[in-house]
């Protein structure tokens, strides 16, 4: 390897820069999001900007959105960790489905039309190692394939194939990107190097700002030297820019104290309002990985895993509120995730283990209030394998955010994400295409897909209704990976159809039939017996 390009992949994705901003160090990403490069196409004018909320270990999904409508078998199956019924925070209009009692701050923000909760989130064949689950999130790559590049990399080679050359400059004078804590991501690395320049002393530090440079010598490792030198000057104008609009604002609505989260949407809004062009923000916690002491035996409303929701819930209320107080409330979206959830059934140690799907939060003005999809099927009797087939696939989140919050082009969508994602009625703005139905509940009441008989033996009957377009019906088994494809088609006609699952030399037990056309999705579980 030469060691050019031995410095285009080693050096660091981000560099911290020389600035402190309430004290947090931040670092400067480069344009290597698709949804960075979103906003970095000279084609699109968008002030929008995405904030993207890291919950690291595998959050919990079932007692932070709890399937209310059939409370009793997520009782049944977590007795030792479910939330008390009567300690359920109620959604406004919305009696299905409830948050866990740690959760006032989103609770006021659902019920003020600020919230979009998206049901079972995953992926198929899910992975339940932390390290791999991770990058397949941050890759947005099949679960099957290993990807050395992320998927805003991807995104940036095609439009920006010459950076960090040229940089910064008039039209985009800020990073592309900011992550602010201690939070990695695997969507920076591009095809040919890693989108990123550190400075790792005072004296490079005002050198670069000072545009002194020494003298390198004229052979292979000045060369290098002058390489290196010319990745540090471009994140010491980076750090003259964040430095420059974090002093623009002097006041900030309130935050909560002690709060690691809210600690770093503080900068953010207050980066936002001072006016860098930035448009990718990255933040995050940890702790998720609850395996044991869970909740607190007295009270299972408490404890460690409600401490960890507080947090993210007074956090996203305290940045929600302050991006009103600042006035850029309208340019503002952002999600949650986490590398995957938990089980269905709890354990013995008072925690629960690495799962599959999990819902996802998507806030802000702009985000359609409402609960997308449906809760999440919990068979009787689940056993500690039994996981939450995932419902929409997190691409299909990326995908939306892309289409309708940057205005990507479906084709360069497409390029990025290696396959044709369906939006979903998530993201309200009406500057893009793919503008959303009224009805962000679009599964909760009607049938999409059943199945007869049901218990079945050998074979049943799938009956799905389509409205024309992508159609997908696929079989998952309660690991949550998909078996079989029964149905992958794109249909010119509107109407009900039929597919027979023969179910062969498969075990008895719970499978789920899942149903994708378009942005409605929805999963019906089916039981086999002997």
């Amino acid at each position: 390897m030469r060691r050019r390009d031995f410095l285009r992949n080693s050096l660091p994705a981000a560099a911290v820069l020389p600035a402190v901003v309430d004290g947090y160090s931040i670092k400067a990403f480069a344009a290597d999001s698709p949804l960075l490069q979103a906003l970095m196409n000279p084609t699109t004018e968008t002030d929008h900007v995405l904030v993207i909320v890291q919950l690291s270990g595998g959050n919990d999904g079932l007692n932070m959105v709890i399937p209310v409508s059939n409370y009793s078998g997520y009782y049944s199956a977590r007795s030792n960790v479910a939330i008390a019924e009567s300690k359920i925070l109620k959604l406004e209009g919305y009696d299905k489905t409830g948050l866990h009692p740690a959760m006032t701050g989103l609770q006021r923000m659902y019920n003020d039309g600020k919230l979009n909760i998206v049901q079972a989130v995953g992926y198929p064949t899910p992975n339940f190692s932390h390290f791999r689950a991770t990058d397949i999130w941050m890759s947005g790559s099949a679960s099957d394939e290993v990807v050395s590049t992320g998927w805003a990399g991807r995104y940036l080679n095609t439009e920006y194939p010459n950076y960090p050359e040229g940089y910064p400059n008039e039209t985009m004078p800020d990073p592309l990107a900011i992550q602010i804590g201690s939070i990695t991501s695997l969507a920076l690395q591009g095809p040919a190097m890693n989108m990123a320049m550190g400075i790792t002393n005072p004296t490079s530090f005002y050198n670069l700002i000072n545009n002194v440079v020494d003298p390198a010598p004229d052979n292979p490792m000045g060369y290098e030297l002058t390489y290196i030198r010319t990745i540090a000057k471009q994140t010491n104008k980076f750090a003259e820019r964040i430095i420059a609009a974090a002093g623009k604002v002097p006041q900030q609505a309130a935050y909560p104290q002690d709060n690691y989260l809210a600690d770093q949407l503080k900068i953010v809004a207050r980066l936002i309002k001072g006016g860098l062009k930035t448009r990718i923000y990255m933040v995050g916690m940890g702790g998720f990985d609850t395996h044991s002491s869970q909740a607190e035996s007295s009270d299972t409303s408490i404890g460690t895993h409600a401490n960890l929701l507080k947090t993210l819930s007074d956090a996203i209320k305290a940045f929600t509120d302050d991006c009103q107080f600042l006035g850029v409330q309208d340019r503002v979206m952002g999600l949650t995730f986490s590398e995957f959830g938990r089980r269905i059934k709890s354990n013995s140690s008072m925690g629960t283990d690495h799962g599959a799907a999990a819902p996802m939060f998507i806030f802000g003005k702009q985000a359609i209030p409402g609960v997308t999809g449906n809760n999440p099927s919990i068979p009787t009797g689940a056993s500690v394998q039994d996981n939450i087939p995932f419902q929409y696939d997190f691409r299909s989140v990326y995908a939306t955010i892309l289409e309708k919050w940057f205005c990507v082009p479906a084709s360069t969508i497409e390029t990025v994400l290696f396959r044709n994602f369906q939006s979903l009625n998530i993201v309200s703005d009406a500057t893009c295409k793919g503008t959303p139905v009224n009805d962000p509940n679009q599964t909760a009441g009607e049938q999409l897909v059943t199945n007869y008989p049901n218990p079945f033996t050998t074979t049943t009957t799938i009956q799905y209704k389509t409205q024309g377009g992508h159609t997908l019906v696929q079989i998952i088994d309660m690991l949550g990976r998909v078996i079989k494809t029964l149905v992958d088609a794109d249909l010119r006609t509107t109407g009900t159809f039929t597919v027979t699952f023969d179910s062969g030399a498969l075990p008895a037990g719970v499978y789920y039939a899942r149903l994708q056309n378009e942005a409605k999705q929805q999963v019906r579980p089916m039981l086999k017996v002997r």
